[in-house]
């Protein structure tokens, strides 16, 4: 019998991977793997931020607290639930980009663990972030303030239609919003 879930490369098209020598924790390297399980299953064909913040939702108990109470959040996973029978289909054709970075080439086939440009940004936002506060690995609310500082990315729709004000989550996470509103600009301009 052969496994549901195909395996995935320890490294992709995209330069994440799945090893704690991404500068990721052992508890974000859990994220990213369920968030490319999560796209393979769907068959989308890209991993997008929308994955990754389904996979950290589930994951990192810190959070869902950031997030808001119960209430909010059963809404927002009702949404991402939603995105994966259905609500997304009209992401599967098209890539997570908001323009500002070139495209990440996909091998062929679908949902082969190919990363969206803006999905890739918001994990080297989370690496970024913990090095300047000099922590050794990237954990969740790293990831967390990655996902919501573009304003484009597929995790901020999910985030409004849910009720969670993601500028305001900004500011609750990083004090000053961070780089909220100016695209992948910042996130990147450290590389």
């Amino acid at each position: 019998m052969q496994p549901r879930i195909p395996r995935q490369p320890v490294q992709d098209q995209g330069g994440i991977h799945a090893d704690g020598d991404a500068g990721l924790g052992a508890e974000l390297a859990a994220v990213v793997a369920g968030a490319r399980r999560r796209a393979v299953r769907d068959g989308d064909r890209q991993v997008d931020t929308a994955h990754l913040l389904h996979s950290l939702i589930e994951y990192d108990p810190e959070v869902r607290a950031a997030i808001g109470d119960a209430p909010q959040l059963a809404k927002l996973l009702g949404y991402l639930v939603q995105r994966s029978i259905g609500y997304g289909l009209r992401w599967q054709e098209g890539v997570e980009d908001s323009g500002t970075l070139p495209a990440v080439p996909r091998a062929a086939g679908s949902g082969d663990g190919a990363w969206s440009p803006v999905a890739t940004a918001a994990l080297e936002h989370a690496r970024s972030r913990a090095r300047s506060r000099t922590a050794g690995r990237a954990g969740g609310t790293d990831l967390l303030a990655g996902l919501v500082v573009d304003p484009a990315s597929r995790a901020v729709e999910v985030l409004e239609r849910a009720g969670v004000a993601a500028r305001a989550l900004a500011l609750r996470i990083d004090g000053d919003g961070g780089a909220w509103g100016t695209g992948t600009e910042n996130r990147t301009s450290s590389r």
